[in-house]
């Protein structure tokens, strides 16, 4: 197998699972929303950018699997390979997040008690959800830069999740302190301009979001 035909076979492979798994979501959902609604989660959105990806590969393949003949751009490795790139590094952030997409519990729900997308933040994908009270998102290449109260100094500290508890209309956040390893667990209030965490002194309430974020976590 040449070069291109182990990279097309790999980034077919890929990403046409990803394509079909969010396909198939959509068709799962698509019968108990409205067009507006449905057209809110951003992999509705998003795909079409994948569909292009997907058929710019299978065109690389009839140039690689043809013989003879007149060649087009497809037919050296090297262009070919630099055209798909350059493709997916100017749509990163879209395939990046439909990546997310997939592995996201929210796609084939029906139901939008929670944010859902419209919360969803980039590299971000619902693992848990119970459909009635809470769910939990994790994110990925998250760093906030907060001053600890206690010590005067700032750190910067890795998003481990966000958590959504709707019969509080409340939202939490786990930290971690890169520097010290020390976990935080904080109420989270989103703002347009600059987001806002506040101090959790409820000890069962407390307990219920580590129990919850434990329970999942990777």
């Amino acid at each position: 197998m040449s070069k291109a035909e182990d990279f097309l076979k790999k980034e077919k492979e890929h990403y046409g699972k990803v394509y079909v798994d969010l396909t198939y979501a959509i068709d799962n959902v698509s019968p108990f929303l409205e067009k507006e609604q449905l057209n809110k989660r951003k992999y509705v959105t998003k795909l079409p950018v994948l569909k292009k990806y997907i058929d710019l590969i299978e065109a690389a393949e009839r140039e690689v699997n043809k013989k003879g003949g007149f060649l087009s751009l497809f037919s050296d490795d090297g262009k070919y390979i630099k055209l798909l790139n350059s493709y997916k590094h100017d749509n990163s952030h879209a395939l990046n997040q439909l990546e997310h997409c997939s592995k996201c519990v929210h796609i084939n729900c029906s139901e939008d008690k929670f944010d859902g997308c419209l919360g969803c933040r980039e590299n971000s994908r619902i693992v848990y959800c119970d459909h009635v009270r809470i769910n939990v998102t994790f994110h990925d290449n998250w760093v906030l830069t907060l001053n600890n109260d206690r010590t005067s100094e700032t750190d910067r500290y890795k998003v481990l999740a966000t958590l959504q508890d709707i019969t509080k209309d409340q939202k939490y956040i786990i930290i971690e302190n890169m520097r010290t390893d020390e976990k935080f667990v904080l109420y989270y209030y989103p703002g347009i301009s600059e987001d806002s965490y506040g101090e959790i002194t409820d000890a069962e309430e407390f307990d219920f979001i580590v129990f919850t974020y434990q329970s999942v976590e990777e």
